[in-house]
């Protein structure tokens, strides 16, 4: 990178300490979604809702979460994504406390809509941040910082397993959670990169529509996280009620599912930098697909929990990589981002209900044939993910890491 007066430029080591610190960050904030999940239960029984209510309240995260990302640029372009980051990410964590507190439906759906517009504020500058580290070492990192992400959830989740196993209480256990992790994140928060706008650039508006480039990179990523959220929330379903399989091995297909995406999205980078993130996209629409086409055709549960091993694994890396591509796409990498984000956090929303109401019209395999559809849509799309690809061709030159940051988008 050339240097320039008005862009700061940081050491070989000063940039690997700061790719640990996102890696931890991303660690804290699976690690709060990991805690909560486990204690749903409890929550519900604390607020006295119903299921029905319950699945409301539980839109309310997302909904938070994508009025509030636009705002994550201009919070970063006002403070500087170091201090930006601390304060979102300190936010998103002592927001565990808030659910758990909530003694009815509208307070429970007020405080979810509190937690989620802070998940997706500090989930878009902790991505911003990560492509920016990324750029600046040349090499791809944004799969291995979302399978930190799915260490830390692992985590959060067996810690939460262990309190509502022994019957702790969950205002507690979260504000308990939530301490330790905001010190945590508060510590991991200061090797990341202290990137600032420029003085005489004009702020970015506080709500915009997401640029072009983020619409049809997202349409990617909406493809692989519905696939993601449908297989999450309705595999075991699927085992128990069309393959007739035991409770055990139904709930195994959650597991296989989960441990696939884990495993693939901690190695990816080294397959990305590889063969590039247009294949790597296009050969994990095939294992998706292929993986779709053994659940729907398989005659019993072994072959279908095969396919969804392979679903977690097809779709494991897109996310990290349209973000990492909406990072590059344009002067307004945040804006992107945060479109990208957007767009996938609305596909995570209505995924499960999509499913439910195509299986209630027609059945739960008509479903799946509609996530094996989704699947192969990452092959004929890959190809977007072209503006944030590192693999360079054979002969050419490597193209320079923007030096704009995402801070001053």
């Amino acid at each position: 990178m050339t240097k320039d007066s008005t862009v700061p430029v940081f050491g070989t080591e000063q940039i690997r300490r700061a790719r640990y610190a996102v890696a931890a960050v991303f660690a804290v904030h699976g690690a709060v979604t990991g805690s909560f999940a486990t204690r749903v239960p409890w929550i519900q029984d604390h607020a006295s809702v119903s299921a029905g209510q319950l699945g409301l309240a539980l839109a309310f995260p997302a909904i938070g979460a994508s009025l509030a990302m636009p705002l994550a640029g201009s919070v970063s372009h006002r403070y500087g994504a170091r201090t930006a980051l601390r304060g979102l990410l300190a936010l998103w964590t002592l927001a565990l406390i808030l659910p758990a507190m909530a003694p009815n439906l509208l307070t429970l759906c007020l405080a979810l809509f509190v937690y989620g517009a802070t998940a997706g504020m500090s989930d878009v500058a902790m991505n911003a941040l990560g492509v920016e580290v990324e750029n600046r070492l040349d090499k791809s990192i944004m799969s291995g910082l979302h399978g930190m992400w799915s260490v830390g959830a692992l985590i959060g989740s067996a810690a939460g397993t262990v309190a509502a196993h022994i019957g702790a209480d969950a205002r507690l256990h979260h504000t308990l959670a939530a301490l330790v992790l905001t010190a945590l994140g508060l510590a991991a928060c200061q090797g990341v990169l202290d990137l600032r706008g420029e003085a005489d650039e004009e702020p970015p508006p506080r709500f915009t529509l997401p640029p072009k480039s983020a619409l049809v990179i997202g349409a990617v990523g909406f493809c692989a996280v519905f696939a993601e959220g449908a297989s999450m929330d309705w595999s075991a379903v699927y085992l128990r009620d069309v393959m007739g399989s035991s409770a055990g091995l139904a709930a195994a297909s959650t597991t296989a599912f989960a441990l696939m995406m884990a495993i693939a999205r901690l190695a990816g980078d080294k397959v990305v930098d590889r063969f590039g993130a247009v294949r790597t996209v296009r050969v994990g629409g095939v294992l998706a697909t292929v993986g779709g086409l053994l659940v729907i055709l398989s005659p019993g549960p072994a072959l279908a929990l095969c396919g969804f091993g392979l679903l977690g694994l097809g779709v494991a890396v897109v996310v990290p990589l349209a973000f990492a591509a909406a990072g590059r796409s344009g002067t307004n990498p945040s804006r992107a981002i945060a479109g990208v984000a957007t767009i996938t956090y609305t596909s995570g929303l209505i995924a499960p209900s999509a499913i439910g109401s195509l299986a209630e019209a027609t059945s739960l395999l008509t479903s799946f044939g509609l996530v094996t559809v989704l699947a192969f849509g990452l092959v004929l799309g890959a190809g977007v993910l072209r503006a944030g690809d590192r693999k360079v061709a054979e002969g050419s030159t490597p193209q320079p890491a923007p030096t704009r940051s995402p801070a001053g988008s």
